[in-house]
């Protein structure tokens, strides 16, 4: 299996700078895969299609202000974004320019109120920086950081918030689980008067997320790892669901890697903390997820490979390209489909 059999041309104007302005009037395209049909909605619509007792999963990971700007002594510019806490205020970085950091180089953000030491160059060319500050990391981050926002967005985004879905709760995220990005509180009222079950899972994403694909067989891919945990709280209701022969959906790529990182070969789950590489692509059997919310995936990424191998790659691409043809809006802050 090649990479290019997930290539689909897309229009660069069709790239989403910036979210509208109410987050559950996107447009939401619903796959069907018994009757391999295409219907073409509103977000909001996505509640018809949910029934009593099905159990919706989502991430609830927070997006960091990982992207920071300094200097060293010298007065040279650096850019920073954090990648994941090692330990303590030891984080993995990528730094640009990177050549120019050294261990042992000191750099200053903020006016001094955040300071960094390279430690060490880790595999890859990121770094292991040591930070030191007075007061606490993230209330620093928010003052002095900037979204880090994927890199085919050159909008810059007006409102922080927009890029953090509405139930976002643990910081840790170098990005956002954007699929979650079209809910609103009074959504998730009417699905859960509904008798749908909301659980929740915490993948914190990584920048590997947006890193492409370099080799051509697909199966040669070395995927990124991921930190994740799910509570017992949530693991109840996912197995409820699966025992009353109701359906699990994901809501995101992230939240299904979760799921079938952990299901055993029934789809059942338990609560469980740890780091996920699984590389879903098709000819993959999807043990616990039942079906899924997601936006448009770049062409040729792990991702659209993904959503492959729940719905099959003729039918995605099929998919994708009428996408194309009725100009919906694609990746973080386009459009969302609905695959059942």
């Amino acid at each position: 299996m090649n990479v290019s059999d997930f290539y689909y041309d897309l229009p660069e104007e069709l790239i989403a700078q910036t979210p509208i302005e109410k987050r559950d009037e996107s447009r939401l395209m619903v796959l069907n895969r018994d009757k391999q049909t295409i219907e073409h909605k509103t977000f909001k619509d996505i509640i018809d299609y949910l029934e009593p007792g099905d159990c919706l999963v989502r991430n609830n990971t927070k997006v960091i202000p990982a992207r920071l700007y300094g200097k060293k002594a010298t007065g040279a510019k650096i850019e920073f974004l954090l990648l994941n806490r090692i330990e303590g205020d030891i984080w993995e970085c990528i730094v640009r320019p990177g050549h120019k950091l050294k261990p042992g180089t000191e750099v200053e953000f903020g006016e001094g109120i955040l300071k960094g030491t390279v430690l060490d160059i880790m595999p890859g060319g990121t770094r292991k920086v040591e930070f030191k500050y007075e007061g606490i990391f993230n209330e620093i981050l928010d003052q002095i950081g900037l979204m880090p926002l994927p890199p085919y967005i050159h909008e810059s985004l007006k409102d922080k918030d927009r890029y953090q879905t509405v139930y976002a709760k643990y910081d840790g995220s170098a990005a956002a689980p954007t699929a979650g990005l079209h809910f609103t509180p009074e959504l998730f009222e009417k699905i859960k008067a509904k008798g749908i079950e909301v659980a929740n899972v915490t993948l914190h994403v990584g920048i590997g997320t947006f890193r492409p694909v370099k080799v051509e067989n697909v199966e040669e891919h070395h995927m990124h790892s991921e930190h994740f945990y799910i509570k017992q709280e949530d693991v109840d209701k996912i197995n409820t669901a699966k025992k009353n022969g109701k359906r699990v959906i994901a809501v995101g790529t992230t939240s299904c890697r979760v799921l079938e990182t952990i299901a055993d070969e029934n789809g059942m789950v338990k609560a469980t903390e740890g780091d996920t590489q699984i590389f879903i692509y098709p000819g993959y059997k999807y043990k616990c997820l039942d079906g899924l919310v997601t936006n448009f995936h770049l062409p040729e990424s792990t991702l659209i490979m993904l959503v492959s191998a729940l719905a099959g790659r003729d039918y995605i691409m099929k998919a994708y390209n009428e996408a194309v043809k009725e100009r919906y809006r694609f990746f973080s802050f386009g459009d969302a489909m609905l695959i059942l």
